[in-house]
């Protein structure tokens, strides 16, 4: 567990960095600070896969057995939401914050469906991440114009590009052994 937690932090604190400690972030220089943040997420992420790997299993609460369905439901809206951010889709000018959106309804639905010690805690500190980093973005940033250029071509792409990393997360956690539909 220890792991997680570490590579957790460096998750949030490599992200939140530019915004809670901007000077910090400029000391590095453009091009440096980059690649510094760019290592330190590859190893937050290296730490946390090990660490939620190799975390015991405490049962903190029983999903509900309809989580399942509603997670496999809505889990595709999360890819959408997260693709939507790069997108050329006429639906890109309508949120804000979609590929943190998408990331914290992601991690809103893998709590639903797992209630132990180290999914909660993997999965609430990236929702408190997600919610907290758009609520800082919020604050710090003026809102920007709203994308204009999207075409319905691209809200096709979208949707197409969405289903096939659907299907590729799926076979991705069939591959680790979790298999994610109810049965």
């Amino acid at each position: 567990m220890t792991l997680l937690v570490i590579g957790l932090a460096l998750w949030v604190g490599a992200h939140m960095l530019g915004r809670l400690a901007p000077g910090a972030r400029a000391a590095l220089g453009a091009r440096r600070g980059k690649i510094v943040l760019a290592v330190v997420l590859a190893l937050s992420v290296i730490l946390v896969v090990i660490g939620y790997r190799g975390a015991p299993y405490i049962p903190v609460y029983t999903p509900p057995a309809w989580g399942v369905h509603v997670n496999n439901a809505l889990m595709y809206v999360a890819v959408l939401l997260f693709g939507l951010g790069s997108s050329k889709s006429t639906l890109r000018g309508r949120l804000r914050h979609p590929q943190l959106s998408g990331f914290a309804l992601w991690a809103a639905l893998h709590l639903l469906v797992n209630g132990d010690l180290h999914s909660v805690v993997m999965f609430g500190t990236f929702l408190v991440w997600a919610l907290a980093e758009m609520a800082l973005l919020n604050a710090t940033t003026p809102r920007p114009a709203p994308f204009t250029q999207g075409t319905r071509k691209g809200t096709v792409r979208l949707l197409v590009i969405a289903l096939v990393l659907y299907a590729v997360i799926t076979a991705v956690h069939a591959w680790l052994g979790v298999w994610p539909f109810a049965g």
